[in-house]
């Protein structure tokens, strides 16, 4: 075996070999050479396994010597001959489709290679076997049909949450609009309630969403069954994760979860507890909706463009704004000055909604569960959604869905302020010190206000709420 193969392709000789005596074919008693080209590229996975059973198969006569022609192959082999699944398949069988190509694959992984073109040859098999008879023709196997996996109910719902009123306009917003939200209160305020029903009022992905967060989770190995799924990623890493394994990397510098959580949510809990080296690695995907892995042989690009979610108390103890508390560590505005500088300025200048979770008393507990749950509020932002899709599809701004990924040209052609709006973000852009990409997250926040009431203009009454939402990231900023 040559051409840069690594242990897992090294071994494949001994499970091909196993796999062809299984299958009834014997190998010639001679030196068989594989060559892996192009000789200077690295060769990872065990995927490699059945294209090399098939060529050493179409070699001996087993299977016609033209029959792979204008295919793509990739398994695992089984040492009984069986195909097992692999991760990868979707974006392999959507490049050879680009190639004009058929492909090869696990049985199990047929459903995603069938939703790369319904015209496409694929040939799903689970063994060796089938696959020299369907080339012999005594066994033709149909084409896989794709699948998807319904997102089942969910049992949560925002009618679940008892107060917290601006909390949950907040949450609105940033679906909406598809902001990143910063919350901040004491424990058990309902921070985390909150973010874990923001899924529920989501609206389903589109079939290009679905498409490309089932590629990286074909990538990483996450889709069960080769059946894509329509439930948007919801991805909530615990605090002491690595930064390979937030930004993406490692030894095949896989996705990390900033790319599993492409067009879903992104939450994290507990937001000054992760290192700050590793939370200042999402300033770049936050802004640019990509992440690229560079390793010294190869460099990687994945897709990033997510919706952070953030909660974090006021200081370690969590008890810095409760009225009458006296913090052991010194005042209270210096023990929660300390703990946000875990927090970097550059990294709360890209937070486009913070607000201030404050503690239930337990006269909201009593009182009866809220009118309206997340069906309501989810339809609001499937309109509001719509309403922005329109719009940049009618600008000619191909791959902007929602107002958080418009950029500074688009911004101008969506936001047009009239005087009293003007004067109101100048003199606020002046007395809480905007960076340009304050000034301007917050006009994206304005014009989802708008879509939200359904006004064709922002008005000041928008960009007063939106404004109303960076005062706690300006403070935050500030102690950072």
């Amino acid at each position: 075996m040559v051409g840069l193969a690594d242990k897992a392709v090294s071994e494949a000789r001994e499970r091909v070999r196993s796999a062809l005596i299984a299958s009834g074919l014997a190998l010639p008693s001679r030196r068989i050479t594989v060559n892996l080209a192009p000789a200077d590229l690295p060769k990872e996975g065990s995927h490699y396994d059945l294209p090399i059973a098939l060529g050493l198969m179409a070699a001996i006569g087993a299977i016609p010597k033209d029959a792979l022609a204008g295919f793509t192959v990739l398994g695992e082999l089984g040492l009984d001959g069986s195909i097992a699944p692999v991760a990868g398949v979707l974006p392999a069988a959507i490049g050879a489709n680009a190639r004009n190509e058929g492909l090869i694959c696990p049985a199990a992984c047929g459903p995603e290679a069938a939703w790369a073109s319904p015209e496409m040859e694929v040939i799903a098999a689970s063994s060796l076997i089938q696959i020299a008879n369907h080339f012999r023709g005594t066994q033709v196997l149909s084409r896989p049909v794709p699948k998807v996996n319904e997102a089942e109910p969910s049992l949560l719902d925002l009618r679940d949450i008892k107060g917290q009123e601006s909390a949950k306009r907040a949450l609105e917003i940033a679906a909406a609009g598809g902001h990143n939200l910063l919350m901040s209160g004491p424990p058990g305020a309902g921070k985390s309630m909150l973010a874990a029903r923001l899924p529920t009022i989501l609206p389903p992905l589109s079939p290009a969403e679905l498409l490309e967060v089932s590629m990286i989770a074909s990538v990483a190995g996450e889709l069960q069954g080769g059946a894509l799924t329509n439930k948007r990623p919801f991805r909530a890493p615990h605090h002491s994760a690595s930064m390979a394994a937030l930004v993406g990397g490692g030894l095949r510098a896989r996705p990390g979860e900033i790319s599993l959580a492409h067009n879903g949510v992104l939450f994290l809990d507990e937001f000054p507890e992760f290192e700050p080296r590793v939370l200042d690695a999402l300033r770049q995907p936050l802004e640019s909706g990509e992440v690229a892995i560079s390793r010294a042989n190869h460099r990687v690009t994945y897709p990033a463009r997510f919706m952070l979610v953030a909660a974090m108390n006021p200081c370690r103890c969590g008890r810095a704004t409760e009225p009458g508390f006296s913090c052991k560590r010194g005042p209270s505005t210096r023990c929660a000055a300390m703990y946000q500088e875990r927090l970097s300025g550059p990294l709360l200048d890209r937070i486009d909604l913070a607000i201030d979770v404050p503690a239930v008393t337990a006269s909201d507990l009593i009182l009866p569960s809220p009118s309206e749950g997340s069906r309501e509020v989810a339809a609001r932002v499937a309109r509001a959604r719509d309403i922005q899709a329109e719009r940049y599809a009618a600008l000619g701004h191909a791959g902007i869905r929602t107002n958080a990924q418009a950029k500074g040209s688009a911004l101008e052609d969506i936001v047009k302020l009239d005087s009293a709006g003007q004067a109101l973000i100048r003199d606020a852009a002046d007395a809480m010190r905007l960076t340009a990409r304050g000034y301007h997250r917050v006009l994206r926040v304005a014009r989802t206000l708008a879509d939200l009431d359904g006004a064709a203009n922002v008005g000041r009454v928008h960009l007063a709420e939106a404004l109303s939402y960076r005062t706690l990231n300006d403070e935050a900023r500030q102690a950072a």
